[in-house]
């Protein structure tokens, strides 16, 4: 995508318009093979042998959850990288917007299952995080059509504090970092239920907007009139929020 020379990004060297954003042609001319990709495969890659690591010898060796907390660590890492990494040089694609949030949701999910099921945190954080998570990725996609709901500030307090609690729970802490990392999961999940409340609020309110420039569109078609001054106003601004 934009940003790239044509051979990194496996076009043919189309430039960018006016303004610094690419043309369709251009923006699908990205190589699968880019950096982001790599990492969101990575963190996939990942997912797996973090299971293996924390669940060896029991589950309960000090030594191997280190070494589960450091597949962890770096599965997070990623996930900060390849998203910045794409917006940034223009290496979106299609794979990427469907690889990356299911790595997000498999290396969490896989960590808060496997310390649910060893007795280190109840069920119902797991479910209760779990819901959020996926329940907010099927609404993305229910909106999508009419726009994007960005990212929030809010949204990546809680992606902080849930990567913080859940690394803190994959290593064997004992004493007052023990009861630290009780505290810091309650904040977790508070905002886990808080700004996925935020989302919803969101998509719904995107949702009547975008069937609402749809209906004017069509009517205005119907009628022969050209299009409504302002119908399609929630669109223009979901594209730059793309």
């Amino acid at each position: 995508m934009t940003g790239v020379p044509a051979s990194a990004a496996g076009g043919s060297g189309a430039k960018p318009v006016r303004g610094g954003k690419l043309g369709t042609a251009a923006v699908n001319q990205a190589s699968l093979w880019n950096i982001a990709n790599l990492l969101t495969m990575l963190r996939l890659v990942l997912v797996p042998g973090f299971v293996l690591l924390l669940l060896h010898n029991g589950g309960y060796d000090p030594a191997w959850r280190s070494f589960a907390w450091a597949a962890f660590a770096v599965a997070m890492i990623t996930d900060l990288f390849d998203g910045h990494l794409a917006r940034t040089y223009n290496l979106v694609t299609d794979f990427g917007k469907i690889a990356d949030p299911i790595a997000d949701k498999a290396i969490m999910g896989a960590a808060l299952i496997c310390l649910s099921y060893l007795g280190d945190l109840p069920w119902w954080v797991t479910g209760v995080i779990l819901f959020r998570e996926i329940g907010i990725t099927l609404m993305r996609f229910w909106v999508i059509r009419h726009a994007v709901i960005p990212a929030s500030r809010g949204g990546k307090m809680k992606t902080l504090a849930q990567g913080t609690a859940v690394g803190m729970y994959v290593l064997a802490l004992t004493g007052p970092l023990a009861t630290l990392r009780f505290w810091v999961m309650a904040v977790a999940v508070v905002l886990t239920v808080v700004t996925g409340l935020d989302y919803v609020r969101q998509a719904v309110v995107l949702r009547r907007k975008g069937l609402a420039a749809e209906r004017a569109a069509a009517a205005a078609t119907a009628g022969g009139t050209g299009p409504v001054p302002g119908a399609t106003g929630s669109c223009d601004s979901a594209e730059a929020e793309r």
